[in-house]
């Protein structure tokens, strides 16, 4: 069950051959198209900026001895992968950071609070192993405010849940790595750029929170599909970014025909990176990954620069009518090359410098996705 969510979980970093450039100067000829006048910064007024002057996502680490939320060992919902103290990891440090926005202070989660807010309602998380990564330590976090709550765990391929019985909040996952529709054809399994059939399970929640990138990566073994759809168009592969947008833009759609802002608040996580490039951030050795990384880098910029799938982000949240929160986290994340699994996640072998640790970085995920629900 565990094993299909992580399967291909070390993919080798995306070389883009044809750039946004090449990206833009083909969807200007689709009705897809994205305006040319695009401000990237029409994205941190709308969505980064929570009140007047503060963005919440434009910062730096500090250290902070009331951290972590929980204990690993208390939280009854962490999968192995994510349990590094369980799993051998000797240093503690990377526990002891919290997030410091420059213009404003960042609200403390509060789990009872949180209850009480969204008591009766349902919180789902759509995508992929990320969005595990972020519903655990939700679902821990809450547990560590609540500890003598009663609740319901069930775990399943592709719908799993955690439920607070006092307060009648359920947090779901459902597992979608493109959020578009996989289908199988006589040819084989076919990734289908402009479907999303499964969108309908999504309906019906208060919150929702997408995820998607890491899948879209993956070659080889770890690959999830044999052909990809666009439109009429079906082949063997494509230029991945180009792929990405058209999937997205596709999901931006479903946003904008079947979500009521007045019931459903939604969110967007944004693009969680990887470490597994030493250069990346400057490191002596360009051969080196994030295994024995003990601290975060300092300052608020990360040396690798921001990858071209934030811009592709960017711009289709830009374009959707209705309002998505973008959760900003890639850059506070890049900052973080310390807080990945690494050699330490489970029984897998290798090294995972794509997922966290739990208790770990996605807390702060969530302390922001808290953030933006109380400010």
């Amino acid at each position: 069950m565990v094993s299909f969510w992580y399967r291909g979980f070390i993919p080798k970093a995306l070389s883009v051959v044809a750039p946004l450039l090449l990206l833009l100067g083909c969807a200007a000829a689709s009705e897809a198209a994205v305006p040319n006048n695009f401000n990237s910064s029409n994205i941190i007024r709308s969505r980064d900026i929570i009140s007047s002057g503060c963005n919440l996502f434009q910062g730096k680490w500090v250290v902070d001895s009331t951290y972590p939320f929980y204990e690993s060992s208390t939280c009854p919902f962490i999968d192995p992968e994510f349990d590094c103290i369980k799993f051998g990891r000797p240093d503690k440090q990377y526990l002891k950071f919290s997030w410091k926005p420059d213009s404003c202070n960042l609200p403390r989660f509060n789990g009872v609070d949180f209850l009480k807010r969204w008591s009766g309602k349902k919180i789902m998380f759509v995508g992929d192993s990320l969005s595990l990564n972020q519903w655990q330590s939700l679902a821990c976090m809450i547990h560590a405010s609540v500890p003598n709550s009663k609740t319901s765990y069930v775990r399943l391929e592709s719908l799993s849940s955690v439920t607070f019985q006092d307060y009648g909040v359920s947090l779901l996952l459902y597992r979608s790595p493109y959020l578009v529709d996989i289908t199988r054809e006589k040819i084989g399994r076919v990734l289908k750029l402009d479907s999303i059939q499964q969108g309908n399970a999504w309906k019906g929640m208060d919150m929702l929170i997408f995820n998607t990138w890491h899948w879209w990566t993956h070659k080889g073994n770890a690959q999830s599909w044999d052909y990809i759809q666009d439109g009429s168009t079906i082949s063997k592969d494509m230029n991945r970014l180009m792929a990405f947008y058209k999937g997205l833009t596709t999901w931006a759609r479903w946003v904008d025909l079947n979500i009521d802002p007045a019931k459903t608040k939604v969110f967007f996580q944004g693009i969680s990176p990887t470490h597994y490039q030493g250069r990346d951030w400057q490191s002596a050795s360009s051969s080196k990954n994030c295994n024995g990384e003990q601290l975060p880098l300092t300052g608020s910029t990360y040396p690798g620069g921001v990858p071209p799938e934030v811009e592709v982000v960017s711009r289709v949240i830009n374009r959707i009518k209705k309002p998505v929160f973008l959760l900003d986290i890639t850059t506070l994340s890049q900052l973080r090359k310390d807080a990945h699994p690494s050699a330490y996640s489970g029984d897998h072998s290798g090294v995972d410098c794509s997922h966290w640790c739990l208790p770990g970085l996605p807390d702060t995920w969530n302390q922001l996705l808290y953030a933006a629900l109380v400010m």
